[in-house]
């Protein structure tokens, strides 16, 4: 049986891991009447700006939603612009991100997307597996849903029933060493978690906000970060 952890009640001023649901990439295109590749693009410069502030205020752990495991819905070439840009975001970033001594993590199927896109996924990870910064996690092909039905999938095939409890299951989820999830930001006005780390989200504080995503940065992101630390967190208790 599982004994339950001893848990502060004051929120840190720093959330040591950070979760974001980048939503909003479409409609500033469309405000903009520009096609949504355009959304994209400036989406992708939303999380080069958002992941150099999370580094700067000393947040441990970064979790972005790129691609969900629903994502495949879109149309064919939307999807096949958003790989490109994945593509194109590791061959530039990659090296800040080793220089700057970022950790990077993938969570989800990326196994899913074509060979050239693997390989260049697993060698990022690679190059950065040594390093000892912070931690930037990539949500690719995600879902939780299929997630905790995989942990439990594999849980059944080794473990007697009475012997499955929370500890064995986080530690066969994709974010399994990563600090508990302690905000959950959502972006474009939308006020849902869209099958995005459920598990991990239980005594997270969440955060929906008006900004569409490619305008988020730096300041958007100080303002959840105080927002967070007028949060009292109880866990259940008074």
């Amino acid at each position: 049986m599982s004994t339950a952890p001893i848990l502060a009640t004051d929120a840190p001023t720093i959330p040591r891991h950070v979760a974001i649901i980048m939503d909003g990439n479409g409609r500033w295109a469309r405000q903009r009447h520009l096609p949504r590749l355009a959304g994209h693009k400036a989406g992708v410069e939303a999380v080069r700006r958002v992941t150099r502030a999370a580094r700067a205020m000393g947040i441990e752990a970064l979790t972005l939603y790129a691609f969900s495991s629903e994502n495949w819905r879109r149309p064919a070439e939307e999807v096949s612009d958003l790989m490109g840009l994945l593509r194109l975001f590791i061959r530039s970033d990659l090296a800040e991100l080793a220089r700057e001594n970022v950790r990077l993590r993938i969570i989800g199927d990326y196994r899913a997307f074509s060979p050239d896109l693997i390989a260049l996924i697993e060698d990022a990870v690679a190059r950065t597996a040594g390093n000892s910064g912070p931690l930037l996690a990539i949500a690719l092909n995600y879902g939780a849903q299929a997630e905790l039905a995989a942990a439990a999938r594999r849980l059944a095939a080794r473990l007697p029933a009475d012997q499955i409890d929370e500890a064995a299951i986080e530690a066969e989820l994709d974010t399994a060493g990563l600090p508990p999830l302690d905000l959950v930001i959502r972006t474009s006005g939308e006020q849902r978690l869209s099958n995005f780390l459920l598990w991990q989200a239980a005594y997270a504080e969440l955060l929906f906000v008006d900004t569409l995503w490619p305008d988020f940065g730096a300041d958007a992101l100080a303002d959840a970060v105080a927002a967070f630390g007028q949060r009292q967190r109880r866990y259940g208790g008074l």
